[in-house]
């Protein structure tokens, strides 16, 4: 039976796994961020996410040292539990990563459109009540045509494009952040909070599993380590990504506030842009940033499209769903169905527009966290040592409390009904593609 390519090394892990967390949230809805917490409550609630996500990526560099096996969740869950369960796991978990690749396509239109206001024109009509104009529409297609195509050629390829897109935008973050001392002031961080403090940062806790979610995308390559690799570096990659998407997070949101008065930000478009040109006086700057942004998109595209692939390649391998998308190419040894089923859907899905843009990021913080849970939860029936049973339970408890605050109606900012709709649309196409006969063992990489 043929094999995934094994090409990765620990760097390469590291830049799956920060690239796929950090993309242009910090861009495009920094004001979204600001009114949910202030400042302070941005800062907080992505340093206590990342604090709290330790237990969970700590989970996860045991279990893929255990299993490593490109179904990460799948495969853990497929130990434990009915087939049905190892399935749902394995589906909420692709749309983690697959709803993000539409959301990017979106994106990038958007920027364009800041710089180039002639691209909004030639609408098409409207999802909504927000229009949908040709030419972004156009950008769109033609990333998730490239990020397809570099996908389909090979696993290293796609690995070289990730490393390379990661490193620039830390280059690029390094001379935003120097070149932005003293043009700014402390008191511009007044009030730290959007709302009273708890509240401010239970609002944007309800959103980090969304920004966060990347660092568990390494198991997802696990079959394609090169040889020699040691099982070791899975985890490392995982914490120092975490660790340097904390930092970028919550750095961000510091020097935003520092530059310029938070609260006339969290109302305008595109408030960190806002924020440069104000401090600068140039609209120079604020090219540069957009072309740093468009690096952290097409890299974090990439990145989502990778793991989600992998998911969809270890359903079908597994029988769970039409065997085909399990089939590996003869050539770049690349899930080649699953690489271009995925790319026809984030095209479908890119129609939609920006309407998709806030939605999707509840949604998708509900499915990881879904996911997150899953693993925890087999983790512990799996290991029965004190010890580890104590971590497994760590990891549930705080993946389960992130799910109730999407869920339960008295939190501030639970779901309402379009993202409720979004969730069941999922999970009724997962009903329709879910194959009913007994569910294969993947080979053991």
């Amino acid at each position: 039976m043929s094999r995934l390519a094994r090409r990765l090394r620990t760097v390469d892990y590291f830049t799956l796994g920060f690239g796929t967390m950090v993309g242009v949230g910090w861009l495009v809805l920094m004001d979204d961020w600001l009114t949910r917490g202030g400042p302070a409550g941005v800062m907080l609630g992505f340093a206590i996410g990342g604090v709290v996500l330790l237990p969970i990526a700590l989970v996860y560099g045991r279990l893929v040292r255990a299993i490593p096996d490109a179904g990460s969740e799948i495969a853990y869950t497929a130990g434990v539990f009915p087939p049905a369960a190892s399935f749902a796991t394995g589906w909420m978990m692709m749309l983690a990563y697959l709803i993000v690749c539409p959301w990017e396509a979106v994106a990038i239109g958007r920027l364009a459109a800041y710089l180039f206001p002639g691209l909004d024109r030639l609408e098409l009509y409207r999802v909504a009540g927000t229009p949908v104009f040709l030419p972004r529409l156009g950008l769109g297609m033609t990333l998730t045509a490239a990020i397809t195509l570099i996908n389909y050629r090979g696993i290293r390829l796609s690995a070289s494009f990730q490393k390379w897109m990661t490193f620039v935008l830390l280059a690029m973050f390094a001379a935003f952040l120097l070149a932005s001392a003293g043009r700014g002031s402390l008191a511009n961080f007044r009030p730290p909070f959007s709302h009273a403090g708890p509240i401010s940062v239970l609002l944007v806790l309800q959103i980090v599993p969304y920004f966060m979610t990347g660092f568990e995308s390494v198991p997802k390559c696990a079959e394609e380590a090169s040889p020699g690799f040691r099982d070791q570096g899975f985890l490392k990659a995982m914490l120092l990504a975490l660790a340097v998407a904390v930092v970028f997070y919550t750095t961000v949101a510091a020097l935003i506030a520092y530059l310029q008065p938070w609260q006339g930000l969290a109302s305008q478009r595109f408030a960190t842009a806002l924020a440069f040109e104000r401090a600068f006086g140039s609209r120079r700057v604020v090219e540069l940033l957009f072309l740093a942004a468009l690096v952290s998109l097409v890299k974090v595209f990439n990145g989502n499209f990778v793991a989600a692939s992998r998911l969809l390649f270890a359903l079908g391998r597994r029988g769970l769903v039409d065997e085909r998308f399990g089939r590996i190419h003869e050539r770049t040894f690349v899930p080649s169905t699953a690489v271009l089923a995925l790319g026809g859907a984030t095209a479908a899905a890119t129609f939609l527009g920006d309407a998709i843009l806030v939605p999707i990021t509840e949604v998708g913080s509900m499915a990881s966290a879904l996911g997150w849970l899953a693993a925890c939860l087999a983790f512990f029936f799996l290991q029965p040592a004190p010890r580890d049973r104590a971590l497994a339970l760590a990891g549930t408890g705080v993946a389960a409390l992130l799910i109730l605050m999407k869920i339960a109606p008295m939190v501030p900012g639970h779901f309402t009904r379009a993202e409720w709709i979004a969730l069941l649309v999922w999970s009724a196409l997962g009903l329709a593609v879910r194959r009913r006969g007994p569910a294969q063992r993947a080979p053991q990489p």
